[in-house]
């Protein structure tokens, strides 16, 4: 007798691991494992030593679970890691399953046409124009590596880089708050990290408009070439979105390529009432949204959009195995030259099928909760002595501290860091932890990123109630 294959050989599986992942959340007991992280490492290094048999699937996957971070617990609110909705993971799965390939019309048919469609619909809920094409990548970083790419070689076709003279070394403009992958993405373009220009934020680390005219113009100045303004649409420690309209005009004036990276508010544009916050955002020439954030997908989940498709010419690539020119001239179309990747799930599946089942306003929904859940983090902070709050969230992310009336700045910085890690090792809970831009102490920050529509207002109590907790211990500690 042959073994059961495709669903019949999945199904008694899938019953394991859930099994497993259902009696590993209540042994938990909290949104991370308590223990230091070399416990932990040594319990990996015995597992995987084990031999083979047929309960390591189940064994394994406590081992995952039971380690891990949970975001689905209220008390896990660190970073842009959402809970991700059932319906969305069972997407996965089927695709999982199937294993399409997005390189070639003849390992995906359907989900060629499907992310086509998505696409489509994305980008014109971004208000970009019929012209716009995207693809779907697997966050943020990639997408903004594109738009930079995309935007040098519309600077620079065809040339060689080593080869430019010194005035006309391209330069990249971002926020001081900006992510780390715009440095990162020059660097692996061959502009270097220090072809961007860092361009100062306010308190709420949103860019300055004036200083971004005021570092265009000594740009030029310089005898440098600005090709790209990276307009940032959700910090990743505030929320903070930059202005928009401004940047659009000032990159169009000086003929440089507007990126606007909306990985983090980019969920914004799922609600009637928030999307306002995002005015400006379809004058980007390019665009980079992440729906596993607020969007509660299971990574990957990562769009890429442009205004106008003729703008991804420098990444057509024609491989006679995967896209010859007379397949589709036969109408069998190829999104091979779209992504910087050839083999590529189709990750449009899960979020097609999520829109499908919850719409627009349904996701919509999920925001608001969540930005209602930050606003009242933000006020239970303010009203509280031990508590500091920087600024008012933007979207659904607050960035305090823990504020001893008798610390000095230094002090202050060590007690934070102190109190988040204590946190960490009693599984208590997992807050972030960021720092303000400058130089010098007092910049240590932490950060709520509630991403959890289902938490309550008496859960952030709980958390900023352990905040609290932890922190006295630490300063006793200090003090004793």
């Amino acid at each position: 007798m042959r073994p059961p294959a495709g669903p019949a050989a999945l199904r008694p599986l899938l019953d394991e691991v859930l099994t497993a992942l259902a009696a590993v959340a209540e042994d938990r007991g909290g949104p991370i494992p308590a223990g230091r992280p070399d416990v932990i490492t040594g319990l990996v290094r015995d597992a995987l030593a084990a031999p083979p048999g047929p309960d390591a699937l189940a064994r394994l996957t406590r081992l995952l679970a039971g380690y891990a971070a949970d975001p689905a617990d209220p008390a896990c609110a660190a970073h842009l890691h959402c809970p991700p909705l059932a319906v969305a993971a069972a997407a996965d799965l089927a695709v999982s399953a199937l294993n399409p390939s997005q390189d070639s019309w003849d390992q995906a048919p359907a989900a060629t046409a499907l992310e086509t469609a998505l696409l489509a619909e994305l980008a014109a809920l971004a208000g970009l124009p019929a012209t716009a094409a995207g693809v779907l990548t697997s966050g943020g970083s990639e997408s903004n590596l594109m738009g930079l790419m995309l935007a040098r070689d519309r600077a620079f076709p065809g040339a060689e880089l080593h080869g430019l003279p010194a005035g006309a070394r391209p330069r990249i403009l971002a926020s001081a708050a900006a992510h780390f992958s715009v440095q990162r993405a020059a660097a692996v373009l061959g502009l270097g990290e220090l072809a961007v220009r860092s361009v100062p934020v306010d308190r709420t680390l949103r860019m300055d408009g004036r200083a971004l005219a005021d570092t265009l113009a000594d740009t030029v100045r310089r005898g440098e070439t600005p090709i790209a303004v990276v307009a940032t649409a959700g910090t990743t420690d505030t929320g903070a979105i930059d202005p928009l309209h401004r940047a659009a005009d000032l990159a169009a004036q000086y003929g440089a390529w507007l990126h606007v990276d909306a990985a983090y508010d980019g969920g914004a544009l799922l609600s009637d009432r928030l999307a306002p916050l995002l005015d400006g955002i379809g004058r980007a020439d390019s665009l980079a949204l992440d729906w596993h954030k607020l969007g509660w997908q299971p990574a990957a989940a990562g769009i890429f959009l442009v205004r106008r498709a003729d703008t991804y010419a420098p990444l057509a690539r024609r491989a006679v195995y995967l896209n010859p020119a007379d397949d589709e001239e036969a109408g069998y179309p190829s999104l091979l030259g779209l992504s910087l990747r050839t083999t590529r799930r189709p990750d449009a599946f899960k979020l097609a099928v999520t829109l499908a089942v919850l719409g627009r306003s349904g996701l919509g929904a999920l925001v608001d909760a969540c930005h209602r859940l930050a606003r009242y983090a933000a006020e239970a902070v303010a009203a509280e002595p031990e508590l500091e709050l920087h600024c008012p969230p933007v979207l659904t992310t607050v960035v305090f501290r823990h504020r001893p009336r008798s610390a000095d700045p230094a002090r202050l910085d060590r007690l934070n860091a102190e109190l988040r890690r204590e946190l960490l090792r009693t599984g208590r809970a997992v807050v972030g932890r960021t720092e303000l831009p400058g130089d010098g102490p007092g910049r240590v920050r932490l950060k709520l990123t509630l991403l959890n529509p289902h938490t309550a207002p008496a859960d952030v109590d709980a958390v900023l109630a352990a905040v609290l907790a932890a922190g006295r211990r630490a300063e006793e500690s200090h003090s004793g």
